[in-house]
């Protein structure tokens, strides 16, 4: 079985995106890796799968979604935890992930990507032979 160890959590928080008027906010997560990858999980409630944006461009990993986050009908909000719908975050990648090969799913308000690494740097086993 493979030992996972956790790298980084960081609290969600609204940001300034540079150069825009609209706060974002960069979503709590958690980023693990094992012998054959990485899995970043990030907690972004309220966002549905046509509304998240996952690109990666050379060694950077970008994260994007609206969050639909409704109040109820006659209701309004008197206090809001979350003044934006706007989640943000992008990541650094390293050179010994297969960018080509990523696997993402959103369950219940959490993104889970499953970023693989490249064959030549995963672990392998080498056969000893026995010369008589």
């Amino acid at each position: 079985m493979a030992e996972t160890q956790q790298v980084s959590k960081q609290e969600p928080r609204p940001v300034q995106a540079p150069g825009d008027t609209e706060r974002v906010i960069r979503p709590a997560v958690d980023i693990f890796e094992d012998q054959s990858g990485i899995t970043l999980r990030a907690d972004m409630p309220g966002v549905s799968r046509d509304s998240l944006d996952i690109r990666i461009d050379r060694d950077t990993l970008s994260v994007e979604a609206q969050a639909s986050i409704s109040t109820p009908e006659k209701m309004e909000a008197l206090h809001a935890e979350v003044q934006s719908t706007r989640y943000q975050r992008s990541f650094s990648l390293s050179g010994e992930l297969d960018t080509d090969n990523v696997e993402a799913n959103l369950k219940d308000g959490v993104l889970t990507l499953r970023i693989h690494k490249r064959a030549e740097h995963q672990p392998r086993k080498i056969e000893v032979q026995s010369t008589c």
